[in-house]
């Protein structure tokens, strides 16, 4: 995504140190207890040279837009991004942003004991105390000025955007966004995606948050269409200034 298209990044309030990691096309925020560029990078690269390589033997794996078993020798990258497509009933690749993300937040947990890892929208985190996340919404009018507040603390959790309007990611719905906290931050892109398809209007947003929920391992989702809005779960909707 262009940087013009990320102007959610100033939406950022964090006493962490944060910092830019950027390979080809990922492009990652971090905020951490310090900074830690070159270990964050050399988590990146591995994870990307694990799933390209990967993805150059089974074409499928990346074309799928269905569930898809991985081979039993795949990545671990791949492997998780196969099992959350399959409770969420999508592709592996909807849940690629978030797969990486946690990859690398879980190598920088090594050195730091709070982690923020934003790769596109999708976000993995693991801290110390609540945090809140504005909504970007594209033009809908409510974009940067509600925001969801995530008060589990110390366990690795994912909050991932899956939207209709904004970015190049694939959505079959006419979401502004659709947002998913989960266990994993692969977990969450995928669902996300699953979320977002169920919503070509504001009359669809009861019914796509009932679905999300029989999916193991959510803990909460909302969405975006318009100036309509609706959630469900582990997250507190707050007013935020832009």
């Amino acid at each position: 995504m262009p940087d013009e298209e990320r102007t959610y990044r100033r939406w950022l309030r964090s006493e962490l140190r944060s910092f830019r990691v950027r390979i080809d096309e990922s492009d990652l925020l971090i905020s951490a207890e310090r900074p830690l560029p070159d270990l964050a990078e050399r988590a990146l690269r591995s994870v990307r040279a694990d799933l390209e390589a990967y993805l150059r033997r089974d074409p499928g794996f990346a074309a799928a837009l269905r569930p898809y078993e991985s081979q039993p020798d795949a990545p671990l990258i791949a492997r998780e991004m196969a099992e959350a497509a399959r409770l969420a009933e999508v592709g592996p690749m909807a849940a690629v942003a978030g797969a990486v993300a946690e990859h690398v937040g879980r190598a920088l947990l090594a050195q730091t004991r709070q982690v923020i890892v934003e790769n596109g929208g999708d976000i993995f985190l693991h801290t110390a105390r609540p945090r809140t996340a504005a909504i970007y919404a594209g033009s809908s009018p409510l974009s940067g000025r509600l925001g969801l507040t995530i008060s589990l603390t110390n366990r690795p959790l994912g909050l991932c955007t899956s939207s209709g309007t904004v970015g190049p990611s694939l959505s079959f719905g006419k979401a502004d966004a659709a947002i998913v906290l989960a266990d994993s931050a692969a977990l969450a892109d995928a669902a996300a995606t699953a979320l977002g398809n169920r919503i070509q209007t504001a009359d669809d947003i009861p019914a796509a948050l009932e679905h999300v929920q029989t999916i193991p391992g959510l803990l909460g989702a909302a969405v975006v269409i318009g100036d309509h809005f609706g959630a469900w779960g582990e997250l507190e909707v707050v007013r935020v200034a832009s």
